[in-house]
């Protein structure tokens, strides 16, 4: 068996650093379209467990597959990661990772193939940091930040550029509250990264 048994695979592929790029996005469940992005530590069994929880929830669950083994984490993927500096800038200060476009890409296919207006999109750890971006697409309604971390050696900063910040603060006027969330004592992401959220 494998480990995305249960998920449908299909490759999408979207612009990213002027060069059109690709990679799997598995799917799960219908309903209400969410993209749920991997950890650094790569699409584990919790991960794909949660993805199942909430496709029984009644959603339909989209996971971009970017690197490292699926179904099992890896403390080579920051490795990996670190070698595809094209796709994420993971020390850069104010301003994203170049796979937030691809990710732009991603979200407006969602809605296009779905015929929906409205998707929702959670961020874990590396990624938590793609989804307070992503809130400001027209597409986007829903945003879940969990642990974000970005950029690296920098916990008080924003790992978002000024304009990125100010369309997220206007889409979060305009369409409610996003959730974010750390663990107390999580080494990566600190107190200080949700007061710098809190005062962006």
């Amino acid at each position: 068996m494998g480990a995305m048994d249960g998920f449908e695979r299909a490759a999408f592929a979207a612009p990213l650093s002027g060069r059109l790029t690709s990679f799997e996005v598995y799917t799960i469940g219908a309903g209400p379209p969410v993209i749920v992005m991997q950890e650094m530590p790569g699409i584990g069994q919790s991960t794909i467990a949660f993805c199942k929880r909430l496709a029984d929830a009644g959603l339909e669950v989209w996971v971009p597959h970017w690197f490292g083994p699926l179904g099992q984490t890896s403390s080579l993927n920051l490795l990996r990661m670190l070698c595809m500096r094209r796709e994420f800038q993971v020390f850069a200060r104010n301003q994203s990772s170049a796979i937030v476009d691809w990710m732009r890409a991603l979200c407006r296919h969602v809605a296009e193939s779905r015929k929906i207006d409205r998707v929702g999109v959670i961020g874990m750890c590396l990624s938590g940091n793609f989804a307070m971006t992503l809130i400001a697409e027209p597409n986007v309604w829903a945003a879940v930040a969990s642990q974000p971390s970005l950029p690296g050696r920098a916990t008080a900063a924003l790992h978002m550029s000024p304009d990125e910040i100010a369309a997220s603060r206007a889409a979060l006027d305009a369409k409610g509250a996003m959730r974010a969330y750390r663990f107390k004592d999580d080494p990566l992401c600190k107190a200080a990264k949700f007061e710098a959220i809190d005062g962006a």
